[in-house]
């Protein structure tokens, strides 16, 4: 992010669901910061135990946060917005839950880029955890600066076959893609208990003496409490320094001006069908708006729905799927499972991974440029840059594939994510990188029209 935020988030384990918050890494004082709501247990020990505050609800998160100031977060420059929410702002979106139980059930999974991402993303806020949680080296007599409280998690963190992952899905493709999938699942199996085992025993499942374990509704459960907690209109915050309460999923605006919105539950509802006639709602946002469409793969090749190498994008689902049900003719109408879509009554209600902002990465090199550098790292090329691959690749946009080629230096700031997810992006590269992106988000524009 490209200013210091605090999300919140949810961690299941041992079948109860807790809610916190997380602030991903900021810059303050030349300094990067990353934390989570926390605190360093009073003990005669040595340092004491550092320890994440879990509460069973929402609202009993946000009664803490009005009347707590006791904790990890209360200096974070955005920690004052946060006293004044409530449940409904401080209920996580779906990228925001991490089921540590359900670790082996992805595993067993084929490896299709949701399984991978959910794996990647469980693996990566568990490295988080640690990071934060650690003390080990806190000493100033400790002479080994490799030394550890969470072992178990610095050697799954070190395994190639985790680090895999980073990569996406296009890494467990094929004969060898499937041996990697075997091997990630042979290293959870080897360390993925113990790696619980260690980060439980920094879990404070009492929300800092406000609750007790027995206050935790079974993780099948937590799904009906979420529902109560956001309402009909319900949106957790996302809250960023010098901003009101931004708000995300899981209730969200589709198109920019449209009003038209849907649940997390409605768009899981929509997905299965989409899922199972191959031919996916997408959803595109370039400077001149936001707008929904249709997109399947033939033989890996994108194709959407539109015509001579022009995608066609509508402002509502409604729009949408009306001009599914109509007479003009375009590039999925050979498409097998044409006839399922055209007949339909399922709403075309794009998944977050499926939505391609590519305004906003223009943004965050605009910010980084000007002086929030340390703030990003180079996973905020990893979404837009999908989308746009898949569009010059069924436009034909020979000059986007030059900008993305290994060789210029947006290409080579992609594959830097690629390897690095995690690598920060320095405001000379950003000022380097911002007109070359804009440049591609041009040629995009240049192949979508936009459907009455």
């Amino acid at each position: 992010m490209a200013r210091p935020s605090i999300v919140p988030i949810a961690l299941t384990l041992d079948d109860r669901t807790g809610y916190t918050l997380w602030a991903p890494p900021w810059e303050e004082d030349g300094e990067e910061w990353q934390a989570f709501l926390g605190t360093t247990e009073d003990d005669t020990g040595a340092g004491g135990r550092t320890v994440v505050h879990l509460f069973p609800t929402p609202t009993a998160l946000a009664a803490f946060c009005r009347t707590s100031t006791d904790h990890d977060l209360a200096d974070h420059p955005v920690w004052p917005i946060v006293v004044g929410l409530d449940a409904e702002d401080l209920t996580p979106d779906d990228d925001h839950r991490f089921d540590l139980d359900g670790v082996y059930d992805i595993a067993a999974e084929n490896p299709d880029r949701w399984a991978v991402e959910e794996l990647a993303a469980t693996v990566d806020i568990v490295s988080r955890l640690a990071e934060c949680l650690d003390t080990a080296g806190g000493d100033d007599d400790q002479d080994d600066d490799d030394e550890t409280q969470f072992e178990a998690v610095a050697e799954l963190a070190a395994k190639p076959e985790i680090g895999s992952l980073g990569l996406g899905v296009d890494a467990f493709v094929g004969r060898s893609g499937e041996d990697a999938w075997v091997g990630v699942g042979g290293v959870l199996d080897e360390l993925w208990e113990d790696v619980v085992e260690e980060l439980n025993e920094h879990f404070d499942w009492t929300g800092a003496g406000s609750a007790t374990p027995e206050d935790y509704p079974a993780a099948s459960q937590v799904e009906d409490v979420d529902a109560e907690q956001q309402g009909d209109e319900g949106e957790p915050a996302v809250v960023q320094a010098g901003d009101e309460p931004v708000a995300a999923p899981p209730v969200r605006t589709i198109a920019r001006g449209g009003g038209v919105s849907a649940t997390a539950a409605e768009v899981a509802t929509a997905g299965a069908f989409w899922e199972s006639v191959g031919i996916l709602p997408v959803e595109i946002v370039v400077p001149e708006g936001a707008g929904l469409t249709l997109r399947c793969y033939v033989e890996d090749v994108a194709r959407f729905l539109g015509r001579d190498g022009e995608v066609f994008l509508f402002a509502t689902p409604a729009d949408l799927a009306r001009f599914c049900k109509g007479p003009e003719s375009h590039d999925l109408i050979e498409i097998a499972s044409w006839a399922e879509v055209a007949d339909t009554d399922v709403p075309p209600l794009p998944a977050d991974q499926d939505r391609y902002d590519l305004t906003g990465l223009s943004e965050v090199l605009t910010e980084v440029a000007d002086g929030a550098a340390g703030l990003v790292d180079h996973r905020s090329f990893a979404q837009p840059v999908e989308g746009v691959r898949d569009l010059a690749e069924y436009a034909g946009l020979t000059r986007v594939d030059e900008l993305l080629s290994p060789t210029a230096p947006l290409g080579r700031a992609v594959a830097r994510g690629e390897a690095d997810p995690r690598a920060v992006l320095r405001a000379e590269d950003a000022a380097t990188l911002r007109p070359e992106w804009d440049e591609v988000v041009t040629q995009v524009s240049g192949a979508l029209v936009f459907r009455d």
